[in-house]
């Protein structure tokens, strides 16, 4: 039954109310405002107080006051109830947060049906909330689960190009956590602030594994030449770019309304091979033309190039790659961007260390591509 805290300090008055209501209600009886507070407080909490304004130490005005000052009690409806029977005394209590104004004598027909009525209307308000907090509980869980599909699809499509490359998985960890890195850095700078918040960040690094999709189109002989690219093959192995961007392109055409990340790893796929001085490819885009995501991926991409093992070279020192990175700085890339990674070039290093390629990894991802099986794992 729904529960009423009935608060007056004379007990003659808490047996009358008691024995009209508990019929239908649990009725707790409170004989000061200290003791309304302590029983308000208690689960389960009333759904309606009948509140005395005329008692001692605490009238019924300061009980009010504290009960809506609480966020434990600031939602249980009052109704006051009181030998008050002026008009300032109604408008002052109402103005306190009351529901309802009833006048001593009681009459037992109106008390019971202001009682029902607020407990009602208080019962169906709890029932409102509990549906909305359910709703958006619902909408979080879906929202959760969409984005948990959204990922692993992501990886996925990663994988696939992977399947087909010397380069191992932990190639597209790295190049992540590298443009998470800089879309962090570079938020605060003058050029950058207006691209990049907590979301464009994100779709950043979600986006950032699938760079490299187009190389599925890539035929092997070429993809995985141990030695240098002769100049006709280069020009094929140029054209992932853009087989990646028309390939997420079309998958943009198939999705029922815009998806942003598809929006940002195509501008990846595309353009991440552009240069800064224009001698890029495909497009020969040159300085700000170049999408700001693709200007990040190339220094990303670049940087874990040049110190990771690949069939046709040896890893690199860090240290040797800065210094090329440097030298490259206004040529092949974005100034400011290769600024900021200098300035904070130990961050970028402990990525590459945390997530570094092991023999067995790259030996496994070598076999793979090969076709062969994969060589067993070290006893540990």
């Amino acid at each position: 039954m729904p529960t009423i805290l009935a608060v007056d300090d004379t007990p003659q008055n808490l047996t009358v109310l008691g024995e009209l209501l508990s019929h239908d209600y649990t009725v707790r009886a409170a004989n000061s405002g200290a003791a309304a507070l302590q029983l308000a407080a208690l689960q389960p909490q009333p759904d309606l107080i009948l509140l005395d304004l005329m008692m001692p130490a605490m009238d019924g005005f300061e009980v009010m006051r504290r009960l809506r000052a609480d966020t434990r009690t600031r939602d249980i409806p009052v109704i006051c109830v009181t030998a008050l029977n002026a008009t300032e005394d109604e408008e002052r209590g109402l103005a306190a947060g009351a529901v309802d104004y009833l006048t001593k004598p009681l009459r037992a027909s109106v008390l019971l049906a202001r009682v029902h009525a607020h407990v009602e209307l208080k019962l169906a308000r709890d029932r409102l909330t509990g549906q909305n907090a359910f709703l958006e509980a619902e909408v979080a869980r879906r929202m959760r689960e969409n984005q948990v599909v959204q990922d692993a699809s992501i990886r996925a499509l990663a994988r696939l190009a992977e399947t087909r490359d010397p380069e191992t998985g932990n190639h597209l960890l790295r190049t992540q956590q590298y443009m998470r890195l800089l879309g962090q850095l570079l938020r605060t700078h003058p050029r950058f602030a207006s691209e990049l918040d907590d979301r464009s960040i994100e779709l950043l690094a979600k986006s950032a594994p699938l760079h490299d999709i187009g190389k599925v189109g890539i035929p092997d002989h070429i993809l995985l030449k141990p030695g240098k690219l002769d100049a006709a093959e280069w020009e094929v192995m140029k054209t992932h770019a853009r087989i990646g961007a028309e390939a997420i392109e079309r998958a943009e055409h198939d999705a029922e309304q815009p998806i942003a990340f598809l929006t940002v790893a195509k501008q990846i796929a595309q353009h991440h091979h552009e240069r800064w001085d224009g001698s890029g490819y495909p497009d020969g885009l040159a300085g700000d033309a170049i999408p700001l995501s693709a200007r990040l991926m190339a220094l990303a991409d670049v940087f874990d190039a040049l110190i990771s093992r690949r069939v046709y070279k040896a890893p690199m020192p860090y240290e040797r790659a800065r210094e090329i990175i440097v030298a490259s700085r206004g040529a092949h890339l974005d100034p400011d961007v290769v600024d900021v990674f200098v300035a904070h070039f130990d961050g970028f290093c402990d990525i590459a260390t945390r997530h570094a390629d092991t023999d067995e990894g790259v030996a496994a991802k070598h076999a793979l591509v090969a076709g062969e099986r994969p060589p067993p794992r070290a006893a540990a």
